[in-house]
């Protein structure tokens, strides 16, 4: 039975005391965001794979061409090797694409703009804006199904 919350500054650090009948717990509000944070956070293959589950060839499409990567560790989007224009885990091109993107009040740098604008494509032109990788996502795709 909780008997009451304290809430004390401790070195310049908010922490929470709460009284039990039997225990003292002392949580500090960085360890409650930083918990509260982790069983939140999604992996990019898990968001593409919840986002595409209607449209299972664009998690073959994201894994073949960036490996359901949108940024790089230092943070920045990731641009493709071949083609520097290629950005993030769908590799849109900028140069053909980011103009009409930006009308479409996408932002193709987020992920969630990103993946928004590879349903886009694939709903106007299939597979073909992919078909640079099609002998990994067509491979994969036949690999998948056999199992």
């Amino acid at each position: 039975m909780l008997a009451a919350t304290i809430t004390n500054q401790v070195n310049g650090t908010e922490q929470t005391q709460a009284n039990t009948n039997t225990e003292t717990t002392v949580v500090t509000e960085v360890e409650m965001k930083t918990e509260h944070s982790v069983k939140k956070a999604k992996s990019t293959k898990e968001s593409v794979e919840e986002y595409f589950q209607d449209i299972p060839i664009l998690v073959d499409v994201a894994f073949c061409e960036s490996r359901f990567t949108q940024f790089n560790s230092d943070g920045s989007v990731l641009r493709g090797e071949a083609n520097r224009d290629d950005v993030g885990v769908m590799q849109i091109n900028e140069k053909y694409h980011l103009e009409t993107s930006e009308k479409l009040g996408l932002d193709i740098h987020t992920l969630e703009g990103n993946m928004a604008y590879g349903r886009y494509l694939y709903e106007k032109f299939g597979t073909d804006p992919w078909e640079y990788s099609s002998k990994c996502w067509k491979k994969h795709r036949e690999v998948a199904l056999a199992k």
